[in-house]
């Protein structure tokens, strides 16, 4: 919902323009003697200043109460301020624990991040990891280019001849309807054994390499058997290649006739449904095997493509563009007489994902009319081509253009627009079965070093509208070794389960010639590919010794990341690359743009800035200090950079003393080690311990308990100085175990909590330690134990003061349940240390207050009472009162709300069940006008990370998707019998009886894991905080009969908006209610977006053009016009259910032999 306006007659902050209008109050009676009535519109014109308007408010010489002055309120909030600093000065304990480090002092030293060097470091750390991958990929490109030199091509191979492990094997096995078992076929395949390899979340056998085939791909074929015979050879470099880098996880040869082979070898991750993987149709393998494309696709919409042809057209249409990556750029367009743009798109954008979805969501609103103007479309598809004044790929161009036939060649759009030099490549598609003649758009095609396919069906999609990038690759394989570079791909999605990955892929040549002194060929054998896991690369970055707020990331030449805290996709497609750009990663400012331009050219830098940051749970904003650092990663895109908190300049490093360290004894015989004993906790509090990866041998567990118990039980054999275990974090754990124990001796265990009605006391500390006393208040704790992933923490270090966090409501869940006082508000603060004029924050205290005994607190200290047993003062009948929080809470409402807009007390006791709501929920009139009176700022961002609940798809009726449905009108045609829609669609129905699912299964479930039920989707979220108003603020909402005046005022040294109004009288204004929980989009509009394209840069090669191309292999036109025979043949294997064996789809030119 739309957020209205600021409207509602508030007046603009700031003291000084405090103004009423008019407030004509009659007498009031005491409490409870009964309710104010509605009152009668107001003008707005008379205005008074503050002093004179507030004691008008009641009327001389009668009892009433009248709304509180605003020096009173001020009072009361300082009343508020005293309270909490008093509370805890007393129990926080921020000053004992300094005293404490400093008495300490000989155990710890304090060390400094040089971001400069830090940065460096890793950026040669990651540099040296890919540059160990690119070694083995050379090894591997090079092998492959000669053992297929050196094979011979077999033309009468045979399956049983060829013995390999088939990765899809054991799946068809437990598949009874699968062709291949019905057929006896798997005598060539071996059956493994495997072991489970932690490395490759995976079950994997060393000693040999698997195969998987494309299911639309005839596993016999002479092609294919030959594909598999040369490729055997690989499997000793693989295995040798593992030898010299144990470290390597798949290496991959996906071949340009769709087989891969992979290593080591691992069974397919079978999907639900059909599978439809497909090597070439992936973002390594595009990008490895040509250049970056600007392309322009026209579709032919005139009046002769019939329904049938159309639907073959936009499903062509959408293949093509899952063949492009972020590389590259496109635009779609629909011609008849005329041509448009069939999206809002009227130039070339990015081919990524969100540009590609709403191409695919226009393309299917194309309607076929009109005539045939192959001109229009070609004028149309060059003049986007030529346009320079847009951001583009300015490499490979072409035109893609999808007809059902025409007679014109168009040859003067030719000449005028790309002859003589042919820089645009024209591919041609005949789409649908039909009686035209094909061979103009086979000239088009080979006038124009393209190529032109034919596309008579469903089942020939996909082969034929990848088979282009053989044609753009012939330039790299003429331009020899200086194309022979290898390129890092986006993050995506292994297919394999290995989890978020970058791969290094370097394209492999045919080197062999077609006979003596003829020319070399020029046809891509493949690409190679490595992978890196994403987790192998952190694990090179720092992360403890940054602190909770600091971190390590790196970008690529799209600004997309590959590095960075915020990357954490819920889903994640295999057919789509892991785009999440740099300034969608954090929140967008000038700042950032500026040093992702500066990263993505390649540069140095550092900046300090001030910036927004959402907190770690999503509900808050804060405005914070960072320094960003950055270098480029050499011999690779990507650019590294470090982003620092000022306090996180310095940390501190246990330096336990030698003494103790020379006792070759058991970690658990260390002094400080006592108190991490559970049989402790009683006496010196609850502890809780981070579960890092302390020791290689530590098991991991999601329960604390069971990880402390792991982490003592691994101590009783671990000594100090021991080889398995990480020094630093083990032995600050065992500082700040010590550090917290003395904090409870000093400050906590004498203290009666219940006197200031505190549920607890903690401290949490930078080395992994959180310590809740007293041990019984731990059953109520829902913090994250570890420390950098709590959200109370890491806003502590970036807030100064004390930081409330009222428990999380979501407003569609229950009210919070107030039995046995076990809801808490979190307070906190960070403790900052000044050693030797070297500041730094390792560590956060605070309280945890009762509610329900704090609401009772704050409804005193915001009244006239000086305390609770104070009795009530009394209003006589010629007396003037002022009401308060306490006395009047039946018509004075009083709040405190946090930086966030989230309801943390309230004097209403009704309202206690929704403390942690945001305050719109609770009181919608009152929060929109402190928005509208700039107590708060909105902020609102996208995440394109999230996952939603698949929608259901809408079936329009019985037939399975994909096949056209003729009307009861087109069989009573004698025509329509003998037509090519006819024959088109038996030709469906025979593939529908072999491979169903095809037409039932969502793509996203074809290829997806079977156990994913959600779907990415973007979400759009909206946080509040705090505006520009610091001062107490008074202003009336003025909504005729249902004015209100309210009071507020920021406390001092927290993150608490005091608040005080008037109960509404009615509901009148009730219409304007903000929002704030995360809502499903559509995303910012992306036809705006394309208008201001964020900075990128393409590939720093190209590979277009050479001289020695040899264009003349350009397709060959092959009209199958069907016969009634035929028809009639056909009609009766449906009709028998005897489903002939399809064709093979494997589309080779007569060069593919090897």
């Amino acid at each position: 919902m739309a957020v209205p306006a600021r409207t509602c007659g508030a007046s603009r902050p700031g003291p000084a323009r405090t103004a009423f209008p008019w407030h004509d109050r009659g007498p009031r009676p005491g409490p409870g003697a009964g309710r104010r009535v509605a009152r009668p519109p107001r003008p707005l014109s008379l205005l008074l200043p503050p002093l004179l308007l507030l004691p008008l408010l009641a009327a001389p010489g009668a009892s009433a109460y009248s709304f509180p002055q605003q020096h009173t309120m001020q009072h009361w909030a300082r009343r508020l301020e005293q309270e909490i600093d008093g509370v805890m000065r007393i129990f926080g304990g921020v000053q004992q624990l300094r005293e404490i480090y400093k008495d300490n002092r000989n155990l710890f030293e304090v060390q400094e991040n040089e971001p400069q060097k830090l940065v460096e470091k890793v950026a040669g750390d990651i540099e040296s990891l890919l540059d160990r991958k690119v070694q083995a990929l050379k090894r591997l490109a090079d092998a492959a280019e000669n053992f297929q030199k050196a094979h011979r091509w077999q033309d009468n191979i045979k399956e049983e001849d060829i013995i390999y492990y088939d990765a899809k094997a054991d799946a068809e096995l437990d598949d009874p309807e699968s062709e291949d078992v019905e057929k006896g076929s798997k005598a060539s395949t071996l059956r493994l054994d495997f072991i489970e390899d932690s490395n490759f979340k995976n079950k994997v056998n060393y000693s040999y390499t698997a195969v998987q085939i494309p299911t639309d791909i005839y596993k016999g074929s002479t092609v294919i058997l030959n594909e598999l015979n040369w490729t055997e050879a690989l499997e000793n470099v693989f295995i040798e290649n593992r030898r010299q880098d144990p470290t390597l996880l798949w290496q991959v040869f996906g071949s340009a006739t769709g087989v891969t082979r992979y290593y080591p070898a691992t069974p397919w991750r079978a999907p639900k449904k059909i599978d439809l993987y497909d090597v070439r149709r992936r973002p390594w393998y595009i990008q490895g095997a040509s250049s970056p494309k600007d392309m322009v696709i026209i579709v032919d919409v005139s009046g002769s493509v019939s329904g049938l042809t159309l639907k073959l057209m936009k499903t062509s249409v959408c293949e093509m563009l899952d063949t492009l990556s972020d590389d590259d750029y496109v635009n779609v367009a629909s011609f008849n007489e005329k041509a448009q743009p069939v999206s809002c798109f009227t130039h070339l954008v990015q081919a990524n994902v969100r540009n590609k979805k709403v191409f695919k969501e226009a393309v299917q609103g194309m309607v076929a009319k009109g005539t045939t103007g192959y001109k229009a479309g070609f004028e149309y598809a060059f003049d986007q081509l030529q346009n320079s004044n847009i951001t583009r790929a300015n490499c490979n161009k072409m035109i893609m253009m999808f007809t059902d036939g025409g007679e014109d060649r168009v040859q003067d759009v030719f000449e005028k627009y790309n002859w003589p030099n042919r820089t645009v490549r024209v591919f041609t598609f005949s789409v649908g079965q039909h009686n035209y003649d094909v061979t103009p758009l086979q000239w088009m095609a080979c006038a124009n070093k393209g190529y032109y396919f034919e596309i008579p069906s469903i089942g020939a999609i996909r082969i034929n509208t990848q088979e282009y990038l053989d044609v753009l690759g012939r330039p790299m394989v003429l331009a020899g070794k200086e194309a022979k570079q290898v390129q890092w791909t986006n993050v995506y999605e292994d297919a394999l389960g290995l989890g978020l990955v970058v791969t290094g892929t370097l394209p492999v040549f045919n080197l062999t010639q077609d006979g003596p002194g003829e020319k070399k060929n020029q046809l891509i054998l493949g690409v190679m590919g490595i992978d890196v896991a994403l987790n192998d690369i952190k694990r090179l970055t720092p992360n403890y010794t940054l602190g909770a707020n600091g971190y390590v990331f790196a970008i690529d030449l799209n600004g997309y990341v590959l590095l960075h805290p915020n990357l954490k996709p819920q889903t994640t497609n295999f057919r789509e690359p892991v785009t999440l750009d740099f300034l969608d990663a954090e929140l967008e400012d000038e700042n950032k743009e500026e040093i992702r331009r500066s990263m993505i050219d390649g540069n140095k830098g550092h900046k300090q800035i001030r910036t927004l940051v959402k907190s770690l749970d999503e509900r808050y904003i804060d405005e914070v200090m960072r320094n960003y650092t950055w270098v480029p990663i050499r011999s690779t895109n990507y650019s590294l950079g470090l982003v620092l908190p000022p306090y996180s300049t310095f940390y501190l490093q246990a330096n336990l003393s030698d003494q103790i360290l020379q006792v070759k004894l058991p970690i658990s015989k260390l002094k400080d080690f006592e108190f991490l004993l559970p049989s402790s906790f009683e006496s010196e509090g609850h502890v809780f311990i981070a579960p890092r990866e302390y020791c290689k041998d530590l098991n991991a567990s999601d329960n604390n308990t069971e990880f402390l118990k792991n982490f003592i039980e691994l101590m009783e054999k671990v000594t100090p100085d021991s080889k398995q275990c990480n020094n630093f974090l083990l032995h600050n754990l065992i500082l700040d175990t010590g550090i917290t124990q003395q904090l409870v001796e000093r400050v906590w265990r004498d203290q009666d909590l219940n006197t200031y009605s505190l549920l607890a006391v903690f401290a949490a500390t930078d080395g992994g330690i959180t310590r809740v006393f007293p041990n019984k208040a731990a059953e109520d704790w829902t913090e994250n134990p570890e420390p950098f992933n709590a959200s109370f923490y890491r806003r502590s270090l970036d807030n100064h003061g004390y930081v409330f966090k009222p428990p999380h409501q979501d407003a569609l869940l229950r009210p919070l349940e107030l039995e046995n006082d076990t809801v808490g508000i979190l307070v906190s603060t960070a403790v900052e240390l000044s050693l030797g004029g070297r500041t730094l924050r390792p560590a956060v205290v605070g309280v945890k207050l009762d509610l329900e005994a704090w609401a009772e607190k704050f409804k005193v200290l915001a009244s006239n009472r000086t305390h609770q047993d104070q009795p009530q003062k009394q209003c006589g009948p010629s007396s003037h009162c002022e009401m308060d929080c306490d006395v009047n809470n039946e018509d004075l409402l009083c709040v405190l709300i946090d930086d966030g807009g989230f309801l943390v007390l309230s004097n209403q006791n009704h309202q206690w069940d929704q403390v942690g709501r945001f305050f719109s929920e609770v009181d919608a009139n009152l929060m929109l006008a402190l928005y509208n009176n700039s107590f708060y700022t909105r902020k609102e961002s996208y995440d394109y990370q999230a996952a939603c609940a698949p929608q259901p798809p809408g079936n329009l009726g019985a037939a399975p998707r994909g096949i056209f449905v003729p009307t009861i009108a087109d069989f009573l045609n004698l025509a329509w019998w003998t037509s090519a829609a006819a024959w088109s669609l038996f030709q469906q129905l025979l593939y529908g009886l072999i491979y169903h699912s095809w037409f039932q299964a969502e793509p996203a479930e074809a290829e997806g894991n079977p156990e994913v039920r959600e779907s990415s989707c973007v979400m759009k979220q909206t946080q509040y905080y705090f505006g520009s108003v610091n001062a107490s603020y008074n202003a009336i909402i003025d909504c005729g009969n249902c004015s209100r005046l309210f009071h507020a005022q920021r406390l001092t040294n927290t993150n608490l908006l005091f608040v005080v109004a008037e109960k509404p009288l009615c509901s009148q204004c009730e219409a304007g209610r903000l929002l704030q929980k995360e809502t499903h989009s559509d995303g910012p509009e992306q036809c705006e977006l394309v208008q201001r394209p964020r900075y990128r840069r393409g590939p720093h090669i190209c590979f277009d053009y050479n001289a020695t191309e040899d264009t003349s292999d350009c397709g060959r036109g092959a009209s199958f016009p069907p016969s009634l025979g035929v028809l009639v043949s056909l009609q009766l294997l449906l009709l028998l259910g005897l489903p002939p064996r399809p064709q093979p789809q494997v589309h080779a030119h007569a060069s593919r032999r090897l």
